[in-house]
């Protein structure tokens, strides 16, 4: 199976041969490319032109982090999967304002479902969540009287800021408080934990729809604009909640990251290098997991079952089938 590739020193990337060498003060080692899905380049790294060369023949995404943490953008290989007729059904969806809200219902409703999941597995285990539970399943049942994308977004983000606000019981360390969803900068150890991990897991889906015949650019819960991509919010969405969330209860409840793996600068908490190895090494081993598919009656990773939510919503653009978002099972 092919896996990420993690780089935090600073250096240079360039092709030798058919394969990568990375250069820097104290590595100089070949990556076989065979082996490689995708880089993420947490330090400040050069590259060649020859090297975007074969990561552009070999399919291998690069992904860029700053200092903070904070996605940058990726180098994109040539789009060789790319379907002028999916695209075009893309935005012929999105563009029709019934069709598309019907779509966005249905990754609120995906999202909703995996956050209730979540919480039930830990109310069996003695958590008291069922407050909250039953709030967010009435957010869940008026998912469908929801008119609009705005209030459909408002709806998704109640039933959010709910659930962030049973982390603390779920973690119940006072190192980690919850407090508030604060981004760029997070203001606390909890929420950069909960920023890295959904910019990891935005990353991951890109890197999957780029392996299929959908369109990045194109979502239809989050507004197709400026922004680079969309489609990838949308689907990770429904990831986040059994993906990212659950790696981050291990990480805490385990204490294998703890406030040393932290750093307070002017713009707020900063995971430090030691953190986000914990971290990254947690969230590989999630996504390589594998569980019983249903449908499917065999084990799939959960990296692979994003790649299925994908080609579920192709038939869905397509008209095959009608998509209906993935229900995690505890």
């Amino acid at each position: 199976m092919k896996k990420s590739i993690y780089i935090f020193s600073k250096g240079l990337l360039k092709r030798k041969d058919n394969t990568i060498r990375f250069y820097c003060e104290d590595v100089n080692k070949y990556i076989p490319v065979e082996n490689i899905s995708d880089i993420y380049a947490f330090g400040d790294i050069d590259v060649t032109k020859k090297l975007l060369e074969l990561l552009s023949q070999k399919d291998i995404m690069l992904h860029y982090y700053n200092h903070y943490g904070y996605y940058m953008g990726s180098f994109y290989p040539r789009e060789h999967y790319n379907s002028g007729y999916m695209i075009l059904n893309q935005a012929k969806m999105y563009l029709m304002d019934e069709t598309r809200l019907q779509l966005a219902k249905s990754f609120v409703k995906g999202s909703i479902v995996n956050i209730l999941g979540v919480l039930k597995y830990y109310y069996l285990r003695g958590k008291a969540l069922e407050e909250s539970i039953q709030r967010i399943s009435l957010i869940n049942h008026s998912i469908d009287e929801a008119d609009s994308i705005s209030s459909l977004m408002g709806l998704e983000g109640n039933a959010r800021d709910l659930y962030y606000h049973n982390f603390d019981e779920i973690i119940k360390q006072g190192d980690f408080l919850f407090e508030q969803r604060t981004r760029r900068p997070p203001l606390n150890y909890l929420n950069t934990l909960i920023s890295f991990g959904n910019s990891l897991m935005y990353t991951t889906v890109l890197s999957e729809i780029y392996r299929t015949h959908l369109d990045p650019r194109i979502g239809f819960l989050h507004s197709t604009n400026f922004r680079r991509f969309s489609l990838n919010l949308d689907i990770a969405e429904i990831f986040k909640p059994i993906i990212v969330d659950r790696v981050i209860f291990l990480l805490l409840n385990k204490k294998s990251i703890t406030k040393k793996h932290f750093d307070k600068d002017m713009k707020g908490i900063l995971l430090k290098e030691s953190g986000k190895k914990i971290f990254l090494e947690a969230y590989d081993n999630r996504l390589s997991t594998t569980i019983m598919h249903k449908g499917l009656k065999r084990k799939v990773s959960y990296r692979q079952l994003i790649r299925l939510e994908l080609y579920k919503l192709q038939k869905h653009l397509m008209e095959e089938k009608e998509y209906i978002p993935y229900k995690h099972s505890f």
